[in-house]
């Protein structure tokens, strides 16, 4: 079996600086609910533990973050138990989406977990990483189309995003 990696993508990519910069313009809110929603419908079914998923309708309901974070908590131990590939990056992919609540910048780390888990889910786990990263970028590309969707023009309380990579 060949080595996969935890994520896929790069910051230098095309698709993602699009995604960087379009994040720097919407609201911490509006990052925390495409985040999840996307994780909710993409990665969240290629999962088996019930733990990620209360951490989402958490995520997505507004709780308080001092109420939210045992549920965050939950989620990242969900993810690390995680043993086979595709399950281990959708894992990923939930708890980083939960994460943006306390840490917007995790949008993209989301992004990065969520591209490894659409290609792995997609080409098996036996592929060249050509494929996987041809799949990546298809991710990515979608991702960049469902935020462009629910991006707030001209949004008046951007989220503060201080990028590390």
């Amino acid at each position: 079996m060949p080595q996969l990696r935890k994520t896929l993508g790069s910051p230098n990519d095309p698709e993602v600086k699009a995604l960087m910069a379009l994040m720097e313009t919407q609201s911490h809110l509006t990052l925390i609910t495409w985040a999840c929603t996307e994780a909710m419908k993409y990665d969240l079914p290629l999962t088996q533990d019930n733990r990620l998923r209360t951490a989402l309708e958490g995520a997505l309901a507004g709780m308080p973050l001092p109420e939210f974070r045992p549920l965050l908590a939950e989620a990242r131990k969900a993810a690390g138990k995680s043993k086979h590939p595709v399950t281990q990056a959708a894992s990923r992919a939930v708890a980083s989406a939960c994460t943006v609540v306390s840490s917007p910048t995790s949008a993209l780390g989301y992004c990065f977990y969520h591209a490894a888990a659409y290609a792995y889910a997609t080409a098996g786990i036996q592929a060249a990483q050509e494929k996987y990263d041809e799949l990546g970028r298809a991710a990515m590309e979608q991702l960049l189309e469902s935020l462009r969707k629910v991006a707030v023009a001209d949004e008046p309380n951007p989220a503060k995003l201080r990028w590390e990579c």
